[in-house]
């Protein structure tokens, strides 16, 4: 057990840029399954869905997050509510950019010829994606909450220059939280084929797969690493993001000048939370069962073959995550036949227009200085 275990570290399903391959890798259901040549095909069907995926992200997420980034970037006055989505796309961007050298690993059977750097880079910005769009939709959560629970406050305080102070921090706490991936990061010929180079973790960084001090280390290094990112990445942001749009939901309900128009706040309420869960959960969960499943005396095969079949699927939506967020924020803001029959820019600019506070207290002010317009960003309140 001791052996495969130690396998499994050198090729572990939960990262976010590998895949077991039944054809040139020598991964850990080698070791498990006297019968893995019937799940060959298997893996091949799901690798080839991961590549339509990884494809179809690419393109959506450089085309989608590229246009927010030129509107909000160039094309608009500077707001808080602009600098929020030009950083969230800015970090969709990066990953989405780097996503063809994860296409070429898995069509070439998860050999990486691109070298340690480009492995630990790519892993990295794997990880510091998700780690700066969560804390960023977690900043928004919490400026909408603000906003509706302390106008007042919201309006004499809230400047592009503390939000870009703030947007400079979630980068370098995602930094930092993703910085461990490109320590560990690193390269080695295939167990079986000495032509083929795995991408993968060495949370050792030690070729040694036997001494049980070594396996040790390994393995504490990467329930660490797993434990950490379920809860700085999942766990604490979903609930923070839970949080705010409850209070928004309570001071809504509360607020009787309001209730003709929480029918699209909540529709993007649910939105938000709906995709960040869907995309990401599956994926941390299934990290924590494969976890789970590899601390036990004898393996689950059939929780193993579960988590080999959902890992693809889940890090597939994992992706789509990058390049939803243009769709979520735009056409979730007004009515989406309406939103067809303008022009991409014109729908941006209405998209990420400055929010107006509506809330009795300050029902004078904002309507002789804004007058009654109307804004995504009103709508998400």
């Amino acid at each position: 057990m001791e052996f495969a275990t130690s396998a499994w570290y050198q090729g572990n399903g939960t990262d976010l840029l590998y895949h077991p391959t039944p054809t040139s890798n020598l991964t850990y259901e080698d070791y498990y399954y006297d019968d893995y040549e019937e799940h060959v095909v298997l893996r091949k069907s799901l690798n080839i869905m991961s590549l339509i995926v990884y494809c179809l992200a690419f393109v959506l997420g450089v085309v989608g997050n590229g246009i927010v980034i030129w509107v909000t970037g160039f094309k608009m006055k500077k707001t808080v509510n602009t600098v929020w989505f030009l950083n969230l796309a800015v970090a969709d961007f990066l990953f989405t950019a780097f996503l063809p050298l994860s296409v070429a690993y898995t069509a070439m059977d998860f050999h990486w010829p691109f070298g340690k750097f480009m492995c630990k880079l790519n892993s990295t910005l794997s990880f510091f994606n998700m780690f700066a769009s969560v804390y960023i939709l977690v900043v928004i959560s919490v400026d909408r909450c603000i906003s509706v629970v302390r106008p007042i406050w919201a309006q004499n305080h809230r400047s592009v220059q503390k939000a870009s102070a703030v947007s400079l921090g979630v980068w370098v706490f995602a930094l930092l939280l993703s910085s461990p991936y490109f320590v560990f990061r690193d390269t080695a010929p295939d167990h079986d084929n000495k032509d083929v180079i795995n991408c993968f973790n060495n949370f050792a960084f030690s070729d040694d797969y036997e001494t049980a001090e070594v396996v040790k280390l390994r393995t504490l290094r990467h329930r660490a690493m797993i434990i950490t990112r379920f809860l700085l990445g999942f766990v604490v942001p979903f609930s923070i993001i839970v949080s705010c749009y409850a209070v928004i939901i309570h001071r809504l309900k509360r607020n009787r000048s309001m209730s003709g128009r929480t029918g699209r706040p909540f529709k993007i309420i649910a939105a938000v939370i709906t995709a960040f869960f869907l995309c990401w959960a599956p994926y941390h969960i299934l990290a924590l069962l494969e976890m789970y499943n590899h601390m036990l005396v004898d393996l689950d095969k059939t929780l193993d073959l579960f988590i080999t079949i959902g890992l693809p699927i889940a890090t597939s939506l994992a992706f789509l995550n990058s390049c939803l967020n243009p769709l979520l924020y735009v056409f979730m803001g007004q009515d989406f036949k309406e939103k067809v029959r303008k022009s991409i820019l014109k729908a941006l600019e209405t998209a990420f227009t400055e929010e107006v506070s509506r809330t009795n207290t300050c029902t004078n002010s904002v309507l002789s200085s804004r007058g009654k317009e109307k804004s995504f960003s009103d709508a998400e309140v």
